[in-house]
């Protein structure tokens, strides 16, 4: 049976739920999800997780991601992007100085309330839901982080090339929104490609049709999701046996997280040392 981690470079149009769906037709696997959410029309890096894999994918959401945005001056839409209804039109008479100036207030921690069109639950119901209803609710604002941003180049008089390091949970969209806003002219979100999550990045990202030609070849092992954890491979098969049925172990490690491996070097589980004890945290064996 198909195990493993492939990153897929989602193509514009698909759902990242579309790309599980097509997935699981290819592998004939029902067990298949992916970490992190991309909009339709957004492109670029999707980790998807195939059987026993699927296990890491909470390990996979956090952590930083990386973008490559096309920001569009002189335009809101119910959105928050170019796909959406237009609600207002300016005239652009910025400067690339001036936007460039303006990129610092929106680095370190900022408060972003989540777009009307997103996945976020109310009440059990999904935002974009109410909003192709024609509702809106209030939603509360959430933390996020923006480690990088910076600007790359200007790609006509009202679009810029924005590059942007951030936290799980940052809307992209909601931050060309609030550029433009500040800005005085208002903006939307033209294009958005992930080039980075999960430590993997666009570079080790393969298509569709890829996959549909090779197949299980392209899936990574589960441990490529950790390696930049040390490795500790268990020194014999009493060792082995207590991972195996959950117990914790005593090791000579220093505190930290690390990929513990059998006898035979097989990848057993995410384990966590502390005080000279190691504790697995997520075991990805079959059981037996």
């Amino acid at each position: 049976m198909p195990n493993g981690v492939i990153i897929i470079n989602k193509p514009q149009g698909w759902t990242s739920m579309d790309v599980c769906a097509k997935l699981r037709g290819i592998f004939r696997e029902k067990r298949v999800g992916h970490a992190g959410t991309l909009d339709p029309m957004a492109t670029g890096v999707l980790p998807v997780f195939v059987g026993q894999a699927t296990k890491a994918v909470s390990f996979a959401e956090g952590g930083r991601k990386e973008y490559r945005a096309v920001l569009k001056l002189g335009m809101t839409t119910d959105t928050q992007d170019t796909t959406g209804t237009v609600l207002e039109r300016s005239a652009v008479a910025v400067s690339e100085d001036e936007v460039r100036a303006v990129l610092p207030r929106f680095t370190g921690e900022l408060s972003q309330i989540p777009p009307m069109y997103s996945a976020v639950k109310i009440g059990g119901q999904k935002l974009y839901e109410i909003a192709r209803r024609g509702g809106e609710v209030e939603r509360k604002p959430r933390t996020v982080t923006i480690y990088e941003l910076e600007l790359t180049g200007r790609l006509a008089a009202d679009e810029y090339a924005l590059r942007i390091v951030c936290s799980k949970g940052t809307y992209i969209r909601t931050l060309c929104h609030d550029i433009g806003a500040v800005l005085g002219c208002g903006a939307a979100m033209a294009a958005l490609t992930r080039t980075m999550a999960s430590g993997f990045t666009l570079g080790e990202a393969v298509t569709l049709e890829e996959v549909q030609a090779q197949g299980e070849a392209l899936l990574r092992p589960t441990d490529s999701l950790f390696r930049e954890y040390p490795v500790y491979t268990l020194p014999n098969a009493e060792a082995e046996r207590r991972v195996r049925c959950g117990n914790p172990l005593k090791a000579k490690l220093a505190d930290g997280a690390y990929r513990v491996y059998g006898c035979d070097g097989t990848f057993l589980a995410l384990s966590r040392a502390e005080k000279g004890v190691l504790t697995s945290q997520k075991n990805f064996f079959c059981a037996e």
